[in-house]
């Protein structure tokens, strides 16, 4: 082995000495490659060059996108497990992003954590806000930062200066084609089981506001209740329980979703209370469930305010086209949202809108 490695290095030598000799530029200085031995053969391509690949600077092509995500509690409602899924579909690794996503229906806790994902330097930061309002500092760190923000699903109490574009709901929209609905039934009285979502958060705002400036305006629409159920199913089959006990009469129930429209329809079965369109009870429910739309195909509900969970391809294109130096055409993009009911809802409607 001495014999060996012994030519092997005489003949390495005489190869540089060669090669000095014919570049005629030499500058006398050492090679700086080890010698070749019986271990590393002299012209091994994998051998990392000694020279850098790429000028300082010069970032790798095919950088994800960075992206996180601030959305609700999935497990609120079959509305938000579509909006979510959609969300966790769209912005993936094979769409050339990397995402963050975290859900939480406590305003605070949203808040603390998109300040984390702004100090960890995201490209942007998609939000849906559990509540319009606290979100003055956040959005101007964003900016301070240069992260983009778009919003989506519900829209927050913000100048328009501090988010790059909103991919919403018009939930003052939605509350008001139900309440005209509603008022075009022709009913003598109005006593309304009104069941609301999470309070402060933009779809109980707008849910609520047609309602509330209907009753206050006339003299024949009451409120037998008027109460939260913060989305919750079984909270609103309580309220609605609550009602009937006390022997109060009511002939419509508003409620801001469809789980709390369920909820509050159980109740109604279990003391064998009539409803939909041949019912006692007109039964008023929002989202986009394919069952509730079912239930007002068959005449058991009445109607069903359409909230489109589905924003995630929308918010894909304008990053996308950011990130190419293109603007959003529209500050505020609405997403198409009728109402249905009973008399004219279709399985067309049924197996295009609901999810």
């Amino acid at each position: 082995m001495k014999l060996k490695k012994l030519m092997s290095l005489l003949l390495a030598l005489g190869m540089i000495f060669c090669l000095t000799a014919c570049s005629g530029g030499g500058d006398g200085g050492t090679d700086t490659q080890p010698p070749a031995t019986d271990s590393q053969a002299p012209e091994d391509s994998s051998q990392p060059s000694a020279e850098p690949t790429e000028e300082p600077g010069n970032e790798p092509s095919g950088e994800p996108i960075t992206v996180g995500v601030i959305n609700n509690d999935p497990n609120e409602s079959g509305y938000r497990t579509a909006n979510d899924a959609a969300m966790r579909a769209t912005f993936t690794e094979e769409n050339g992003y990397k995402a963050t996503f975290f859900n939480n229906n406590d305003a605070a806790q949203q808040i603390a954590t998109a300040q984390q994902m702004i100090q960890d330097e995201v490209d942007f930061l998609l939000l849906s806000p559990a509540s319009t309002t606290g979100w003055d500092t956040v959005l101007q760190d964003a900016k301070d930062a240069g992260t983009q923000v778009i919003l989506f699903d519900r829209m927050l109490e913000a100048d328009e200066s501090m988010y790059v574009a909103a991919v919403v709901s018009d939930m003052a929209a939605e509350g008001t084609t139900a309440v005209e609905w509603l008022a075009n039934q022709g009913l003598e009285e109005y006593n309304i089981i009104h069941i609301q979502g999470l309070m402060g958060s933009d779809a109980q705002l707008g849910r609520t506001g047609a309602l509330d400036e209907k009753v206050n305006s006339e003299s024949n629409w009451t409120y037998v209740a008027q109460q939260t159920a913060s989305w919750d199913e079984e909270t609103a089959r309580t309220i609605t329980q609550s009602v009937i006990d006390s022997g109060k009469p009511f002939n419509v129930i508003y409620a801001e979703n469809n789980g709390m429209a369920r909820g509050a329809v159980a109740a109604l079965d279990a003391n064998g209370i009539t409803h939909g369109k041949d019912g006692d009870v007109i039964v008023i429910g929002f989202d986009s469930d394919k069952w509730a739309m079912e239930a007002v195909l068959e005449g058991s509900w009445n109607y069903m305010g359409l909230c489109n969970p589905l924003q995630a391809e929308v918010v894909d294109g304008i990053i996308k086209d950011l990130m190419a130096g293109k603007q959003p055409s529209d500050k505020i993009i609405y997403s198409s949202e009728p109402g249905f009911n009973a008399d004219t809802i279709t399985q067309e409607d049924v197996d295009t809108y609901g999810t």
